[in-house]
């Protein structure tokens, strides 16, 4: 059984999608990040980031894995499954390259923005600016890198479009307002929305964890 520990954001969501495609036996502990709860000493021995998601496989070789890292967790369940990524060769690699793209890319920058521009009571324009200005060149990247094929690492679903697309989602609603003119030039990205989207194992993931 995995245990996974994760919350109600873009990042807490990649996981539980995965888990879903897979068809993994999971269970859930919610971290409630705005009670803090992952500062919380048990959390800390299992994330030493403090940062969800984490998965603990107690059915691992050898003995029960704790993984932290969504990309990490991401790669390592694929691995385990023989699924959404290829074994070595160039696809394998175009889908870790596109995953890294979104882990060190397009997930802070929006998160970044999200802060800035959503959730702080004082406004900063000019950091506003960067990172509205930086999530539209992301989003730039996805729609040129799209509009040639049909997913992130080519022809084949695969982990990195379940990494980048909780926070796609993300843009396209909870950032909508400060994002309304790139968006708009973007048709390419809201068809693999759409078919990402339209996914039984994508839906029930983005619903994890039910409150």
């Amino acid at each position: 059984m995995i245990t996974l520990y994760t919350w109600t954001t873009p990042n807490g969501r990649k996981v539980p999608i995965m888990l879903e495609e897979t068809g993994l036996a999971y269970e859930v502990r919610p971290v409630n990040l705005g009670n803090n709860e992952q500062f919380s000493s048990d959390f800390l021995a299992i994330s030493p980031n403090n940062k969800i998601p984490a998965i603990v496989d107690d059915e691992a070789e050898g003995s029960p894995l704790t993984l932290f890292e969504s990309g990490a967790i991401l790669t390592y369940l694929a691995e385990k499954t023989g699924r959404f990524l290829a074994p070595p060769g160039p696809a394998r690699y175009k889908a870790l390259e596109w995953t890294y793209w979104q882990v060190g890319g397009q997930g802070p920058m929006l998160g970044q923005l999200g802060f800035f521009a959503k959730r702080s009571d004082e406004k900063a324009p000019l950091a506003i600016k960067r990172f509205t200005d930086e999530a539209d060149r992301l989003l730039t990247v996805m729609e040129r890198r799209l509009a040639e094929v049909p997913y992130l690492a080519g022809d084949t679903y695969t982990i990195a479009d379940i990494a980048a697309y909780p926070w796609t989602v993300a843009a396209t609603t909870f950032l909508k307002d400060v994002l309304t003119d790139s968006l708009a030039t973007k048709p390419s990205l809201h068809r693999w929305l759409k078919e990402v989207g339209e996914r039984p194992a994508v839906q029930r993931g983005m619903a994890v964890p039910k409150l």
